[in-house]
């Protein structure tokens, strides 16, 4: 479930608070006092078999007595009568409670029991332990807060409810108001994820705030997170940033993965914006809710004191942000307006006496330089000039908060002399700040989002996502390893297994002797100047922490005395060690090239994920690493490559030519397939991979299995993000052409302009529901980038010219009640058999997923996909509200 019945609590007609007093101090009172005062409008039905009215409404004794069902329960009883409450309520026809009481853990049993108690009706539990539940534009306060909120249109879902009540408490201050403020207590029933899946759908609800603690149920909460994010701005405070790490681990990834990092990777893929603390939240809210995502924030700034301008220029740096270079022409026409001790440049300081006038014509001119894409405007306070009358002046210029399309920011220092000027900013619609390092952070919240929000419409350059990969080889390694009894991988058996995926690894020769690895040496010199000699052994997987490699080896004599010394050093350091022998590899010697690691290692909530960054011995020291949830394409790798210093490394400086990022992009694609495809891979290490300007090439491997789990087919039930459906690919024989149908991959947006281009306007149309002259970008690229969790598009593509030919639709609500369809096929192919074997697609992957009924929207003129649906098996009906629309259902699992 998320969000089934939800809505009965959410706009409840009547309330019956459980628990409901009259006792000074008691949960009981303080609830249905807020209630009342809040002026809900529906029914209040209190219960306690102690009283006989409260609050001058009739007591009721128990749910039995209730005149009718109440769409939304309060509960506030002690903690071993609520199991009993929600089975009565349930039986009598309510479907939503609010738990206020705490006490109900899985330790005492209560938790399951109240659970279970709900279940057979699909009874919803919000709570326990919850502060409880405020919606403000229907006045209801089910709730023991001190206060009651305002209405307005952000929504806060909150983990504690403290929290909850503070941020009440400073919206009251600040004139802010809300559309939903949920305390979302201990989550036994309804999670973050569902309250994202409702507010994403609900109208009044402009923003999302969340204050999170823990993530439950990471799929479910990653696919209601990126469906609200494409929607909505969706900001979160993410407490425990700094909890402590793993002290020890069996791979440098499982080390560096913090778990922090892990959570700050997920919002990113998401589309979430991240941000440190409670102060910054709002300030986050105001500036996403007003205006869209920066791809670039270059910032033009006009101050009347320097010292402010140079405070600003400080914190844009530490955001690192970018200061717009005012072009020629902006500084010659500012030339011709300002005083001549005009600081020249930007920041413009318009010197401390600057009169209204100076600040329009300063401002103008910055805002009309193509360089600047948003505008901030500093007052300090002086006895030359009025906060007030520069405020109306600058207020003048701005509509909605925007000269032009550019955002305004504006700080007007100061308490007793900058409060009127504030106010007539703030009310001119133009977002004003208390200091310039706080305007200056929202700012970046701008391009942070844009960051955030391109994560959910990536569109890869090419089709390198198809990793060419030998999974049968790697399961015969991992087989053989789990026979052993053994988890972790010698560095030959690592080495193979990634090779498989596609990631390059010098030539190694497995020596059981001293005199062997002097062979080996001698065989390999050959075609390579020097060798290096490593400790082969299952029970040692640090072998550089124990002197296990030894290189430059230039003959082999030398090698052979290498592996005596090895055996000496595993000798003193590892008594007990069993040492099997010596890998001996060429020495890749590529002097320009960057140590990299790529890893992948298990979070305890959002299961694999993959690592990136400066590698080598000292790479816990040098910690240069970035996180990424898997599956990746080339261009979330990418992203990956972009997030490190390292990566700025890459791109080339000096004399060293840019490294070969489309083989790390690979690379990474590689290890992430092998993720997706083997559930049993716990921790693994490519570490150093060498990369420049001739490609990549891995020196070291360490993977950890769980032997149990080597049998488990993919894809990875682990992942937190469902990874491509490959298994859904299918050919067709279609008259004089064959297609091959599978489903949607994100490269496919190249194949809409074309194709759209080949359907005809009517056919659009009918589609669509309406006519269409064009499809924006980002538009197209939604179409193509999907949570296949929830969602499926299925392709028919020429086998020969690889053109887009038909495509089916599937999308489904939260519950997997309802998927609906549509079918497109281009006007020219039409007659085929495409759009039945589309339809067939579709249905079969409802079957395959649980969905309950399919239905599609028909114009009913639309003969031929009625006459289509009709002989699919599907029944027609006129719509029932809308006309003109017919309804097309197919029921793939009756109701029980």
């Amino acid at each position: 479930m998320t969000i089934r019945n939800l809505e009965r609590a959410v706009r409840p007609t009547s309330v019956a608070v459980f628990g409901a007093s009259k006792r000074e101090g008691s949960v009981g009172r303080v609830v249905v006092k807020n209630i009342v005062e809040a002026g809900f409008e529906g029914q209040v039905w209190p219960v306690n078999p102690k009283y006989r009215e409260v609050a001058g409404f009739p007591c009721y004794s128990s749910a039995s007595a209730l005149p009718e069902p109440p769409d939304l329960a309060v509960i506030v009883t002690p903690p071993k009568t609520v199991p009993g409450i929600v089975a009565e309520l349930a039986a009598k026809g309510t479907r939503a409670a609010v738990v206020i009481t705490a006490g109900l853990t899985q330790k005492n049993g209560l938790r399951q029991a109240m659970l279970d108690a709900a279940r057979p009706n699909l009874f919803r539990i919000i709570g326990p332990n919850t502060l409880g539940l405020m919606i403000p534009p229907i006045r209801l306060n089910a709730s023991f807060a001190h206060m009651a909120p305002q209405p307005g249109n952000i929504a806060l879902l909150s983990q504690s409810g403290a929290i909850a009540t503070s941020l009440i408490d400073w919206a009251a201050d600040n004139n802010v108001g809300f559309s939903h403020i949920v305390s979302l207590g201990d989550m036994a029933d309804v999670d973050v994820g569902d309250w994202l899946d409702l507010l994403a759908g609900d109208a009044t609800t402009k923003a999302i705030i969340l204050y999170l603690e823990t993530i439950s149920n990471p799929r479910k909460f990653m696919s209601a997170a990126r469906a609200a994010s494409r929607l909505k701005p969706v900001v979160v405070v993410k407490a425990g940033r700094h909890a402590a790490a793993a002290k020890a681990a069996a791979t440098h990834t499982g080390a560096l993965a913090g778990a922090d990092r892990v959570v700050d990777a997920a919002l990113h893929r998401a589309g979430i914006l991240r941000v440190t603390g409670l102060g910054e939240l709002f300030d986050a809210v105001e500036i996403t809710a007003r205006f869209r995502p920066l791809e670039r924030a270059r910032l033009g700034i006009v101050t009347n004191g320097g010292g402010a301008g140079v405070l600003a220029v400080d914190q844009l740096e530490d955001s690192r942000g970018e200061l717009a270079e005012l072009a020629p022409d902006t500084i010659a026409r500012l030339d011709a307006v300002l005083p001549p001790a005009w600081s020249g440049a930007n920041p413009v300081d318009i010197i401390g006496d600057a009169p209204p006038d100076r600040y329009v014509e300063a401002v103008k001119a910055v805002a009309a330089d193509p360089a600047v894409d948003a505008v901030l405007m500093l007052n300090c306070p002086t006895a030359l000039g009025s906060p007030a009358e520069a405020a109306a002046a600058v207020a003048a210029l701005t509509k909605d908060g925007r000269i032009g399309s550019k955002p305004v920011l504006t700080c007007w220092l100061g308490n007793h002399t900058a409060t009127e000027g504030r106010r007539i900013l703030q009310d001119a619609g133009v977002v004003s700040f208390e200091t310039p390092s706080a305007a200056v952070v929202a700012l970046s919240y701008l391009s942070d989002w844009a960051k955030a929000q391109t994560a959910l419409t990536r569109v890869p350059s090419s089709r390198s996502e198809d990793v060419a990969s030998d999974p049968a080889a790697v399961l015969e390694i991992f087989r053989q390893v789990a026979k052993e009894g053994r988890r972790m991988l010698t560095e030959p058996e690592a080495k193979a297994a990634i090779q498989a995926y596609g990631i390059p690894v010098p030539r190694t020769i497995i020596a059981r002797s001293p005199q062997e690895a002097g062979l080996a040496a001698e065989q390999l010199l050959k075609t390579s100047r020097k060798v290096v000699a490593k400790l082969l052994s299952k029970a040692v997987s640090h072998k550089s922490d124990i002197g296990g490699v030894i290189l430059n080896l230039g003959s082999a004599a030398e090698a052979e005395r290498a592996a005596v010394e090895i055996e000496r050093r595993v000798r003193e350091h590892v008594p007990g060690a069993d040492l099997e022998g010596y890998a001996v590899q060429p020495m890749v010697e590529r002097g320009q090239a960057q140590e990299l690691i790529l890893g992948m290692s298990r979070d305890p909530i959002f299961g694999p994920v993959i690592l990136f960054g400066a590698g080598g011995i000292a790479v816990e020291v040098v910690d240069d690493t970035a996180i990424a949830l898997p599956p990746l394409d080339n261009v979330l790798a990418g992203d990956l490559i972009e997030r490190t210093r390292v990566g700025r490394l890459l791109a080339g400086f000096r004399d060293r030519p840019p490294a070969d990022c489309r083989a790390i992009e690979a690379a990474l694609n590689g290890l992430s397939q092998m993720v997706v495809d083997f559930p049993c891979v716990m921790a693994m290490d490519v570490n150093p991979l060498l990369a420049d300007a001739e490609g990549v090439i891995a020196l070291d491997a360490r993977i950890e299995i769980d032997p149990a789990r080597v049998e488990q087919e993919g894809p990875n039930p682990a992942l937190a993000i469902r990874p491509y459906p490959a298994g859904w690919e299918a050919e067709l024989d279609a008259g004089d052409h064959r297609y091959r149908i599978r489903p949607i991959k994100p490269a496919d947006v190249e194949l809409y302009p074309d194709f759209l281009a080949k359907v005809s306007p009517n056919d659009i149309r009918l589609r669509f529901l309406s006519p269409r002259k064009s499809f924006p970008d980002l538009g197209m690229k939604r179409l193509t980038q999907l949570d296949y969790d929830r969602e499926i598009a299925f392709v028919a593509l020429d086998r020969d010219s690889g053109e887009l030919a038909g495509v089916s639709r599937l999308s489904c609500d939260p519950d997997r009640t309802l998927g609906e369809y549509a079918v497109l096929v281009r006007t020219d192919l039409q007659g085929r058999g495409l759009g039945w074997a589309l339809l067939k697609k579709i249905v079969d992957w409802a079957k395959a997923e649980g969905v309950k009924r399919v239905e599609g929207l028909i114009l009913s003129e639309n003969y031929k996909m009625l006459s289509m649906a009709e002989a699919f098996g599907f029944a027609i009906s006129r719509h029932p509200t809308e006309l003109g629309l017919s309804l097309a259902t197919l029921v793939i699992q009756p109701d029980a």
